[in-house]
C-alpha cells in the first residue's frame, strides 16, 4: 500500500467521541424577553463530592453578545421528579453565582440578600446548603425571566423554559462486584451479567423535546482485566439496536489493572435508535447491553492520561507475519473533540517481551500517518505499540497486541490458544491479536 493510499485510510477512520467527559453545560436558546433575543446558560461541575461547588447561570443578549443587565431569574431545580428548591434570583450583571454546599439537613437554606419587590436573592455569591445535588443523575432546571434592563419592570408570562444537567455518579450491584458502573446522564437502576453479556437500564424520556437538550450520553462499565469479560471486542445494543462501532469504545489507558468500555451516543444515535424502536412504542427508560466478541474491529483507540489525546491505531495487513512488511497507521486526535490534531510530533516505539526493538520520531502533519517494521522471526508473542511525547508534552499512550508464530503442519487444524489468561482461537497464519495489556 502506496502512502497516499495509507493517508486516505487515516482520515477514513471513524471518529471517535471524547471520554471521560459528561455534560455539565446546557444552554436555552431564542429566549423573548421584553423586545430582547435572549440565550440563557446553566454551567455546574460533572461531579460533586461533598463539598462546594458553583452553579452559574448566565443570560446573554443575542444582539450585543454580552451580558443582560438587571436579570431577575425565576428557578426551580427539580431531580427525580421532585422540586427541591423554586426562588427568584437577582443578577445586576446578567451572571448568577450559586456556591452550593450539600448537606444531611432536611431544609434548603439560602444565604444572601433578599430585595423588596420579588424577595429575589443576591450576592456574590449566593450561598445555598442542604440536601441538594448529593446525588447522581439529571438535574433539569425550570427558568423564567422577571425582570432585564430595568430591575423593578416586572415582565408576566415570559414563558418558562427548561435545561437539563447532568451529576456523574458510580454504581456497584450486588453479586456483581467485579463490575462498576459510570454514567455521567441519569441514574443506573439495575445490571445484570451472564454468560458474555452485561446489560443495566436508566430511566429515559425519548420524546424530542428532551432529546433536543442531550448533546451526548456517556457511561462506563468497569471491571478488571483479569476478567473472564475482558475479550478483544465488544458489541452494543440500545433497547435491542444495535449501535455504531464508534458508540462503544474499549481504554485499557486511563485506570490501571481495570479496563473500561464506554457507550457514547450522540443526539443523531438517540434519533435513529428512536425511529427504529418507534413502531413497538417508545419506552420509559434505556436499556444497554454490552456482549463480548473475539473480532477485532479497527481501529483501536486508547487516551493519554487525563484524556488530552487519542490516539487510533490499525495495522495492514491484518495477519502480522514474521518478515512482512507491517504499516501501523494511526491518528492522533483531540481527547475533548475528536478532532484530528495537525503538525502533531510523535515518537513510535515497539517493544518486545519488555525490551525496546524499534523507535522512530515524526510529525502527523495531516493529524494521521504510518509507521513501517518488519517483525524478525524471534519477535513473537506478546508486543506493545507506544506512542510517546505526544506533541512534545511528555504524553503518551499504548496498545497491546500478541504477534503468534506459525505453528507448521499440525497447525492446519484449528487451535485454541489461551493466552495471558484470554483464549482465541487461531489459524495457520500469524496473526496479531489484543491482549489485555497492563498500561
Amino acid at each position: 500500500m502506496d502512502k497516499i493510499a495509507l493517508l486516505a485510510l487515516v482520515l477514513l477512520l471513524p471518529l471517535s467521541s471524547a471520554y471521560g467527559h459528561g455534560q455539565g453545560l446546557d444552554t436555552i436558546s431564542d429566549i423573548r424577553v421584553d423586545g430582547k433575543k435572549l440565550t440563557v446558560t446553566v454551567e455546574m461541575p460533572l461531579s460533586f463530592e461533598g463539598g462546594t461547588e458553583q452553579i452559574t447561570i448566565t443570560a446573554t443578549e443575542d444582539a450585543t453578545k454580552e451580558n443582560a443587565q438587571n436579570v431577575t431569574f425565576l428557578i426551580g431545580l427539580f431531580h427525580d421528579e421532585k422540586m427541591i428548591f423554586r426562588n427568584y434570583f437577582f443578577a445586576q450583571d446578567g451572571s448568577l453565582e450559586l456556591e452550593v454546599t450539600p448537606t444531611t439537613n432536611d431544609v434548603i437554606a439560602i444565604h444572601g440578600v433578599q430585595d423588596e419587590l420579588l424577595g429575589a436573592w443576591s450576592g456574590n455569591p449566593i450561598k445555598i446548603t442542604g440536601p441538594l445535588l448529593d446525588s447522581g443523575g439529571l438535574y433539569t432546571f425550570e427558568i423564567e425571566i422577571r425582570t432585564v434592563d430595568d430591575p423593578t419592570n416586572i415582565i408576566e408570562d415570559s414563558g418558562v423554559y427548561q435545561a437539563d444537567v447532568s451529576v456523574a455518579d458510580t454504581y456497584a450491584f450486588a453479586g456483581y462486584e467485579e463490575f462498576t458502573l459510570k454514567s455521567y446522564f441519569e441514574k443506573i437502576d439495575s445490571f445484570e451479567h451472564a454468560a458474555g453479556v452485561v446489560t443495566f437500564d436508566m430511566p429515559f424520556d425519548w420524546s424530542e423535546k428532551k432529546i433536543t437538550h442531550i448533546p451526548v450520553i456517556h457511561t462506563e462499565v468497569r471491571f478488571p482485566k483479569s476478567s473472564e469479560f475482558n475479550t478483544p471486542g465488544y458489541e452494543g445494543y440500545v433497547n435491542g439496536i444495535k449501535l455504531f462501532k464508534a458508540s462503544v469504545s474499549i481504554d485499557d489507558y486511563t485506570r490501571e489493572g481495570e479496563r473500561t468500555v464506554h457507550f457514547v451516543l450522540l443526539q443523531d444515535h438517540l434519533r435513529s435508535i428512536k425511529k427504529q424502536i418507534a413502531d413497538d412504542g417508545l419506552p420509559d427508560s434505556m436499556t444497554f447491553e454490552l456482549r463480548t466478541g473475539q473480532v477485532l474491529e479497527f481501529p483501536l483507540s486508547a487516551f493519554t492520561r487525563g484524556d488530552d489525546f487519542e490516539v487510533n491505531l490499525a495495522w495492514d495487513p491484518r495477519e502480522i507475519e514474521p518478515g512482512v512488511e507491517t504499516d501501523f497507521i494511526f491518528t492522533i486526535r483531540d481527547g475533548a473533540t475528536g478532532s484530528p490534531l495537525r503538525n502533531s510530533d510523535y515518537t513510535f516505539v515497539i517493544l518486545s517481551n519488555g525490551q525496546e526493538i524499534h523507535r522512530v520520531s515524526g510529525t502527523a502533519q495531516i493529524g494521521g500517518d504510518f509507521e513501517r517494521y518488519t517483525f524478525a522471526e524471534d519477535q513473537t508473542g506478546p508486543i506493545i505499540i507506544r506512542f510517546e511525547n505526544i506533541r512534545n508534552t511528555g504524553l503518551e499512550t499504548e496498545f497491546g497486541i500478541v504477534v503468534v508464530p506459525e505453528f507448521g503442519a499440525i497447525a492446519l487444524l484449528v487451535l485454541g490458544v489461551s493466552l495471558l489468561g484470554a483464549t482465541y482461537v487461531l489459524s495457520r497464519a500469524p496473526r496479531a491479536l489484543p491482549y489485555p495489556c497492563s498500561c
